[in-house]
């Protein structure tokens, strides 16, 4: 989840020297190929990701609400949009001034086909987190759902806070698997530790949560603050599987490569008595941060 943090945190520490190793060529190539993975998969992904817990968009939106008078409408955006997994939660957003205004940006041509065949009537732009494609000052809450570890930080948000009026709102969604379920946790270790964003222990990086936001926000925006928030998904064993090959590890194997992990995947579901007949409950967390803009 934390990817871009720590491909650019690996380029602060080569400034110096001018030098990456192999490896981290490796890695950065990695990384975009990943990042540019998800259009060939738009449908399934529409199909198959979660939404987010409510209590995290609300705990996001909340400071925007508190000083909203209850005539006034609320300004949205999702950026980093893909499918319209988010959007479609924050249109639907029962406020006490009532639905929210909601624009999306995708980069994506693909992935903004689908979120314009799922919500129609939801203002969806092409565009990116580094250059958003409106005025200043235009928001009142800018959004990304499990999207912002793709960014380019030290231009994205900036370019959030300029699009967002003084008291506006930054939120960043994240699910993860919650691996602190024995069964899910096992999961965790058939799919080859890429299914899963550890919470809490040693494996959760708090610093890299809010530090990015707070660094590259300095001036900007107020100290981040984080949350956690139960949730859950309706699954049953081949919409897992379905799940997990939308993911951008997935996405970038060799077709042998993938099947045979997803078949992997697939005999674990099968010998789990938590998941080896019909409908489960796959255990989540949608992690949440916010800072206010000054």
């Amino acid at each position: 989840m934390l990817a871009a943090a720590n491909v650019r945190r690996m380029d602060d520490a080569n400034q110096t020297t001018g030098q990456h190793s192999a490896d981290e060529v490796v890695a950065a190539g990695q990384f975009a190929l990943r990042a540019r993975s998800f259009g060939a998969a738009a449908s399934e992904y529409a199909r198959h990701r979660p939404d987010y817990a409510l209590g995290a968009i609300t705990w996001v939106l909340a400071p925007v609400v508190e000083r909203t008078a209850a005539d006034q409408v609320i300004d949205v955006l999702d950026v980093g949009a893909g499918t319209g997994k988010l959007t479609a939660q924050l249109a639907w957003l029962h406020l006490p001034s009532g639905l929210p205004v909601v624009i999306a940006v995708e980069p994506d041509p693909d992935m903004l086909a689908e979120l314009r065949r799922q919500l129609p009537a939801v203002t969806a732009l092409p565009g990116r987190a580094e250059e958003i494609p409106l005025p200043d000052a235009s928001v009142d809450a800018v959004f990304a759902g499990q999207a912002a570890h793709w960014f380019d930080l030290d231009r994205a948000i900036p370019e959030m806070a300029r699009v967002l009026r003084p008291g506006g709102v930054l939120g960043g969604l994240w699910n993860a698997d919650d691996n602190r379920v024995t069964w899910v946790a096992g999961l965790h270790e058939a799919s080859g530790r890429r299914t899963v964003v550890p919470i809490g222990g040693n494996g959760r990086d708090d610093e890299g949560m809010t530090g990015w936001l707070n660094r590259a926000g300095h001036g900007l925006f107020m100290p981040a603050e984080d949350a956690e928030f139960p949730h859950s998904q309706t699954r049953t064993a081949d919409s897992l599987v379905a799940t997990l090959a939308t993911h951008s590890a997935f996405l970038i194997m060799p077709p042998a490569e993938r099947a045979a992990l997803l078949g992997t995947v697939r005999d674990y579901l099968a010998s789990t008595p938590e998941t080896a007949d019909g409908e489960f409950q796959l255990p989540m967390t949608t992690i949440a941060i916010r800072s206010i803009r000054l």
